[in-house]
């Protein structure tokens, strides 16, 4: 029977808390009385995680498939991979590490049984750190600033996608992105929905601050040249500034005679504009670095094996 349901699950050195998900993700899945399928992508694991992967799909190859990357190629590439691969009208995402509950996948599916083709999350209480809270929070405002785009709680994975929205998705060729806000660009009806955030089960995040500043860079650079406009705007008035100051100095020269007292102000004002001219240099190699790594054409992701059961051998049985 074809899923109507397919939930994408990356997976990256989770060996610890894989079998406290596998016990608490396939009972919420059979409590909804629908035909759903789970596609675990294994993103390099160092750890055991593949081998905790292939045990789960012996157990259950009805309702499992395993995507076994060949390297570590990124959370999102995972998914990207588990889209492509995924078989059911409504898509849901969800992290390993089971600070999303499982539970809440329901919610979700209820809330596309209103009309809805993208369901985005918000954590009720969030049990993170409090660098990562106030990062996440300054993130979010500067992103719905320059991109535009309305998401309350960028960080939750636990989202649902209609199968539209994942055909869209698809066609996508673009190396880094951000998945949740490329499809809330595609949808036309979406909506946001609270569920609970627990703190891990075991392990620790793979997140580092740097991941999540190169991340908010990919999403505001992949999704807006704002910042490039207003450099270029701040650019203009940095030159007019620059050239009064210079006709002031000019002048106060031919009335005041030379000075030697303004030389550290001078100073000043040269490191200053010196430091723009790096920022603004840094923010365009941003954007030709997206270009220098599209342009390139290479995979997204290699996968090494799939772990699922053939169609052909149940068509055989059925018959």
């Amino acid at each position: 029977m074809k899923p109507i349901v397919s939930v994408v699950v990356p997976v990256y050195n989770e060996e610890d808390g894989l079998q406290a998900l596998f016990d608490r993700l396939y009972p919420a899945l059979d409590a909804l009385n629908t035909p759903y399928e789970i596609l675990f992508i294994n993103d390099g694991s160092h750890d055991r995680s593949a081998g905790l992967l292939s045990a789960q799909y012996e157990k259950r190859p009805d309702v499992t498939r395993v995507i076994l990357f060949n390297g570590n190629f990124g959370q999102h590439r995972a998914i990207l991979a588990g889209f492509e691969h995924s078989k059911g009208s409504r898509i849901v995402t969800l992290d390993a590490d089971l600070q999303n509950p499982p539970e809440d996948i329901g919610t979700l599916l209820a809330e596309m049984d209103k009309g809805h083709d993208y369901v985005g999350s918000i954590r009720r209480q969030r049990n993170d750190s409090w660098w990562r809270h106030v990062a996440s929070r300054s993130m979010n405002n500067l992103r719905e600033k320059l991109t535009k785009i309305k998401m309350t709680d960028q960080g939750c994975m636990l989202r649902a996608y209609s199968r539209r929205i994942i055909d869209t998705i698809n066609q996508c060729q673009e190396m880094h992105t951000f998945i949740p806000a490329l499809a809330y660009s595609f949808s036309q009806n979406p909506t946001e929905v609270v569920v609970g955030h627990e703190e891990r089960f075991a392990g620790e995040s793979k997140y580092s601050l740097y991941s999540l500043i190169r991340l908010n860079f990919d999403l505001m650079t992949g999704f807006s040249i704002l910042p490039l406009q207003l450099f270029s705007m701040l650019g203009i008035f940095v030159s007019l500034g620059s050239g009064a100051l210079f006709l002031l100095l000019v002048l106060r020269r031919i009335f005041m005679g030379p000075e030697v007292g303004g030389l550290f102000t001078l100073f000043a004002i040269v490191f200053f504009l010196i430091g723009i001219a790096l920022f603004g240099i840094g923010l365009l190699g941003e954007y030709i670095g997206r270009i220098y790594h599209e342009v390139r054409q290479r995979p997204r992701y290699l996968i090494a094996s799939i772990l699922q059961a053939d169609p052909d051998q149940h068509k055989k049985d059925g018959a």
